[in-house]
Parts: C-alpha cells; structure tokens; sequence
C-alpha cells in the first residue's frame, strides 16, 4: 500500500489581502449601520417637516413624495457611497482624503434638484435639510473608518 503525504505547504495570501479583507468587513458593518441610521434619521425629519405643514409636492408631475420614498432614496445612496468608500479602499492610496472629496462634491450636486424643482419655499428647504442629514451621518462615519489602521 502506498500513501501520499502533503508536505503542508501553502501559498500565503498578499500581504495586502490580509489588511484588506478585515477592514473591508468592518468598513461594510459600519456602512450597514450608517445607512439604517441615515434611514430612521431621514425619515423622522421628513415626518416632523410634513407634520409642520411641508406638503413636499413637486410643482412638475403635481406629486407629493412620501415617507418611505425619503426612506428608499436614502438607503440606496447611503449604499452607493458604501461601495464607492469600498472601492476608494481598495484602490486609492489615501482613501478617507479622497471619499470626503467625492462625498462632499456628490452632496453639493444633490443640492441641486431641490432648487431647481419650483416647489414652495418650505419644501425646498425641507429638502436641502433632508439631503444634508444623511451626509452628516454617513460622510464622518465611513471617512474615520477609512481612516482606521489597525485590522
């Protein structure tokens, strides 16, 4: 009878891949949690502007947004700038300088749409504010995690 014996050699990983991998988990937990936080956070504004008498009606389809629409688009962007502090993580040298740059620039452009869209002043403003909650939650958040070196 013959027997073959693994000699128990094995191919480390990168050493980068390594590092990597853990924050990845840690940055994707914390952007997990974020974004239910920007969610609830959002949310509750939008429900105490409508209960102050914001009508959020958009003068161009006649249309009133609801609440878990500000809950929806929320959670979708708060995602989105998850993946692109999982992307800055991956391939940039100096993550958390550069998302603070993308977010930052992202949140100044979704500006835009609310003065652009004719509604009423309140709702306009409304809508500034309920741009800005999220940014103020997720922005620090995922930037001092990219900023986090130990693994």
């Amino acid at each position: 009878m013959t027997s073959m014996n693994d000699t128990g050699v094995v191919a480390a990983p990168a050493s980068g891949q390594t590092r990597r991998t853990p924050r990845l988990r840690r940055l994707a937990g914390t952007g997990l949690v974020a974004t239910l936080a920007a969610m609830a956070a959002t949310t509750l504004a939008a429900a105490l502007a409508q209960a102050a008498g914001v009508d959020f009606e958009i003068p161009d389809g006649g249309e009133t947004i609801p609440l878990p629409g500000f809950t929806v688009v929320t959670g979708f962007f708060s995602i989105v700038g998850t993946a692109i502090a999982a992307a800055l993580l991956r391939w940039s040298a100096r993550p958390a300088e550069r998302f603070v740059w993308t977010a930052v620039s992202l949140t100044a452009i979704s500006l835009a749409p609310p003065l652009l869209s004719g509604a009423n002043t309140a709702t306009t403003t409304a809508l500034l504010g309920l741009h800005l909650i999220p940014a103020t939650l997720m922005i620090p958040t995922l930037a001092r995690n990219l900023r986090t070196r130990t693994d």
